[in-house]
């Protein structure tokens, strides 16, 4: 780790200066331990790379996890959350929301921060030499964004006989979850996008066979986008809905019927006034099944010239669904009177209510 800290104090940086060498990098300049091996690379494709401008970096980013993440800096020991945390979860890059660790390898090494005696999984995490400071060590960074985490010694007490020395700023936490219990046995999922979010979510609620309705973003350039971040546009991501529903009693097809029919799938990023990539017209499919049947209902609605205009929804392999911040979660049930619910919502639910009217919900 980098031997500058956020904020330092002249008198701690020196008392730290001795700590460090005796903890921390409690080994000598060669590092003896074959384990560690000095992998700059990684087996993470390039199109799962995340690589943003320093400038977006900078807003996406609070001041403190950039020193740490792309200025290669160091929090003060003892001080960072991940510290004493012992809930049971997955440790992600702050960056861009890799899982790089999970709580099961976390251990207390007494070095003042977090350690962790191996990696999620093979090529989470790259390696890098380290000759600052006057020394031999190894470097650690996301594969996905190259962000720094810290460094990995060969002083580990377990069976891997490593210690990954980790930043606590460097990171974020998911918490471990059941899933919600669903009282249908069977469940399957759609990810479609149809402009707002809050439109396509109440219809789907209302549909029978639906078991659960989730509002979120996909198919962008980085994972955890904020609404504020879709909305620019440039995130790459569309504000999409996440259906789980039980084919037993609702198909796939039948999903994708009543998508076509509440929004306009031939204007090209764009539903009415709301225009964007963001808005775009989107299935993400989850399988061959669901690719095939995507374009074959796309096929027959342009073969049937059911639009005046060609469909232009894009069919894409669905790579990650990010659940949207809790307040876009029901919305219009949530709020009926909000002028954009009573003028754009309200109208598509009514059409669909009385297109498909058998298949509703009794209550």
């Amino acid at each position: 780790m980098k031997l500058s800290m956020l904020n330092p104090n002249p008198i701690w940086v020196v008392v730290l200066g001795c700590l460090i060498s005796l903890t921390a990098c409690g080994q000598s300049t060669e590092l003896s331990n074959k384990r560690i091996t000095n992998n700059t690379s990684s087996n993470m494709n390039e199109q799962d790379k995340v690589q943003l401008t320093e400038a977006e970096w900078k807003s996406k980013l609070t001041e403190a996890q950039y020193y740490i993440l792309r200025e290669k800096g160091t929090e003060r020991p003892y001080t960072g959350q991940f510290l004493m945390h012992k809930k049971n979860g997955t440790y992600t890059c702050a960056g861009c929301g890799a899982p790089l660790f999970s709580s099961s390898s976390k251990f207390d090494s007494h070095c003042g921060w977090p350690s962790f005696d191996k990696e999620l999984g093979e090529g989470k995490i790259k390696k890098i030499k380290d000759n600052s400071h006057g020394m031999s060590r190894i470097e650690i960074v996301c594969a996905r964004c190259d962000g720094h985490l810290g460094h990995v010694f060969d002083d580990g007490p377990t069976e891997t006989g490593l210690r990954y020395c980790v930043n606590s700023l460097s990171l974020s936490f998911e918490e471990a979850n059941e899933k919600p219990k669903i009282a249908n046995s069977k469940s399957a999922e759609a990810i479609l996008g149809g402009g707002c979010f809050w439109c396509v979510e109440v219809v789907y609620q209302q549909l029978k066979g639906v078991l659960q309705v989730e509002s979120g973003y996909s198919g962008g350039k980085y994972p955890n986008p904020t609404y504020k971040e879709v909305c620019t546009g440039n995130s790459g991501h569309a504000e999409v809905v996440k259906v789980t529903y039980n084919p037993d009693i609702v198909s796939f097809k039948e999903i994708l019927e009543v998508f076509f029919t509440v929004h306009d799938p031939t204007t090209l990023n764009r539903q009415g006034n709301d225009v964007g990539t963001q808005y775009r017209s989107v299935i993400f499919y989850q399988d061959e099944a669901q690719k095939k049947m995507a374009e074959d209902v796309i096929a027959a609605l342009n073969r049937e010239k059911v639009y005046n205009n060609p469909v232009v929804t894009e069919v894409s392999p669905l790579q990650a669904f990010y659940k949207a911040e809790d307040y876009h979660q029901n919305y219009y049930n949530d709020n009926p009177t909000q002028p954009y619910c009573q003028m754009v919502v309200q109208p598509k639910l009514a059409k669909f209510k009385k297109i498909f009217k058998d298949k509703l919900k009794t209550n």
